[in-house]
């Protein structure tokens, strides 16, 4: 009976990730695909239909999806970013954001709108790069310096919640955490070096020759390292997102040679059917009663993730983008977050640590940056006067 619940909630969760690309492209809808999923996963879910329901066979898949939206993310990461200036300056504004969440969430709980502060404030921090770089890719900005600033901007909206979410949110003190997170390191830097330290000529061409047969051997061996490391780090106590980047992070350290190839293969996997089902399930366990019941919570916390994450651009990146009406375009499309919030929220839920109409306000407010924000920022004047904006010439 169990089973037959689980694959019923599984059918319908592949139904709405099938069709929803299908009602974007059909309709023309000018909104991000994530949105839809949390959307109709939400209509599916038990607050709605009741045509899902998320038990712990879904839950294990949710938290695949999770880890593959991460590994992407991870994987993506441009290394160069951490040396550059895009890379300083998005650490900066992210730190920025930080203090200026910690200020907000110590005035929310003053107030008593919120008694979940870390929480909160972790998650008014983040930037949603993976949800976003389809829709640069699709605009031509990745190929300009605004592209590269906003990938390092993104990369901290990113990987800086998540090291905060192993550090505030785990279940030991912040000082265990630190140092159960350093260890963690070291082993994450053992598991990118050893290996290809020990990587003969053999080894690898018995690699090179499982790319295009059914082994689908470099294949096999990311799905490896993915749930290796997510395992991992769920056995120190850390949160499984921390893992799934720094998987993502290695493996590109691993694979430069082939990683195209191995790009088309692993994104097929993972936009195929693991990350729309984290989305969709999300979306199930949304609690809708509590967005009902208060409306104005989302809409302050939408307001909070423009101010938090995206005000403080605007006076860090003054020199790099001279012109306001491309920093306030930048800070948009930095301020908006959905993933990060969602796995925020459902930790913090988990944890006993955050309330659930909180959890629904963040997501949805997320979810609305998602809807709006990268909207309202192409319908601004201006692109193309700022030299931020110009193409980057082609490396060789």
């Amino acid at each position: 009976m169990e089973l037959d619940q689980d694959l019923t909630s599984v059918f319908v969760v592949a139904l709405i990730a099938a069709v929803t690309p299908l009602l974007v492209g059909f309709f023309r809808l000018r909104v991000a695909e994530v949105v839809l999923l949390l959307a109709l996963g939400a209509l599916a879910g038990p607050s709605a239909l009741d045509l899902i329901e998320i038990t712990d066979a879904v839950t294990l898949l949710q938290n695949l999806g999770l880890g593959f939206l991460f590994f992407v993310a991870g994987y993506e990461l441009d290394p160069r970013l951490a040396r550059d200036r895009e890379g300083l300056l998005g650490g900066l504004g992210w730190l920025a954001s930080l203090v200026l969440a910690g200020v907000t969430a110590v005035v929310l709980t003053a107030t008593g709108v919120v008694s979940d502060s870390v929480g909160v404030a972790i998650a008014l921090t983040s930037t949603a790069l993976g949800t976003l770089l389809p829709m640069l890719r699709d605009r031509g900005l990745t190929r300009t310096p605004f592209g590269r600033y906003f990938m390092g901007a993104g990369a901290a909206g990113e990987f800086g919640p998540i090291l905060a979410i192993s550090i505030f949110l785990g279940s030991r003190s912040s000082e265990g955490s630190l140092i159960v997170l350093a260890l963690f390191g070291v082993l994450a830097v053992a598991i990118a070096i050893v290996p290809r330290r020990m990587v003969g000529e053999r080894l690898r061409a018995i690699l090179e020759l499982g790319r295009e047969t059914s082994s689908q051997t470099p294949v096999r061996w990311t799905i490896l390292l993915l749930v290796g490391l997510l395992a991992l780090s769920d056995r120190f106590g850390l949160d499984v997102v921390l893992g799934a980047f720094v998987a993502g992070a290695i493996l590109k350290l691993w694979t430069p040679a082939e990683s195209e190839g191995l790009d088309r293969k692993v994104e097929g996997i993972a936009f195929g059917f693991f990350i729309p089902l984290f989305f969709v399930v999300s979306g199930a366990a949304l609690d809708l009663a509590s967005i009902a019941e208060n409306p104005l919570r989302l809409l302050l916390f939408f307001v909070l993730l423009l101010v938090v994450r995206g005000a403080p651009q605007l006076l860090v990146y003054r020199r790099d983008m001279p012109l306001l009406i491309e920093r306030v375009r930048f800070s948009l499309y930095v301020a908006t977050g959905l993933p990060i919030i969602v796995a925020v929220t459902g930790l913090g839920v988990a944890a006993g640590v955050m309330l659930p109409e909180n959890a629904a306000a963040l997501v949805g407010a997320g979810a609305l940056s998602v809807l709006v924000f990268p909207l309202v920022a192409d319908l601004l004047p201006g692109r193309g006067l700022d030299p931020a904006t110009r193409p980057l010439p082609a490396r060789d």
